[in-house]
């Protein structure tokens, strides 16, 4: 069993029907690892940088995030700029996953230290393949570090 298997995937989404689709596709691609929500920018920086502290929240730092950008409060770029600048939670690797494939949001995110940035599919069976691709690299090919 890879031992990332049991650590959360955080998914930072304000789009109940995004998270909802996007947990599906996990499934349909039989992720073993726990898939979480944070609804906003100030929810999983609460989670972040409090893990471990809070009874509702996970005692571990999660395997990657997929991070909408365009949500409500502290939007995606300032929660990347802050968790790249966290030496505690620098090394997690952050996925930009947004509709927005604007060359200038692309270029901002990977100079704030994105590991990667994907643009949301409208189609559900491209989404699937998307996720797909990402359980692929991320959590099947990559070493990833093992934070706890």
């Amino acid at each position: 069993m890879n031992p990332t298997s049991l650590i959360p995937i955080l998914v930072v989404e304000d789009s109940i029907e995004d998270f909802t689709a996007l947990s599906r596709a996990f499934r349909k691609n039989a992720v073993p690892n726990p898939v979480l929500r944070c609804e906003d920018g100030d929810q999983a920086l609460e989670y972040l940088q409090g893990y471990g502290k809070h009874p509702d929240w996970p005692s571990t730092l999660p395997v990657i995030v997929l991070l909408d950008l365009n949500m409500p409060g502290t939007d995606g770029r300032a929660v990347l700029d802050i968790l790249k600048q966290d030496k505690a939670l620098q090394s997690i690797p952050v996925i930009v996953f947004t509709t927005s494939a604007n060359s200038r949001d692309v270029e901002e995110c990977y100079r704030l230290g994105a590991n990667s940035y994907l643009t949301k599919p409208i189609e559900y069976s491209a989404l699937e393949e998307k996720v797909r691709l990402i359980v692929r690299y991320w959590l099947d090919a990559s070493e990833l570090p093992i934070a706890c």
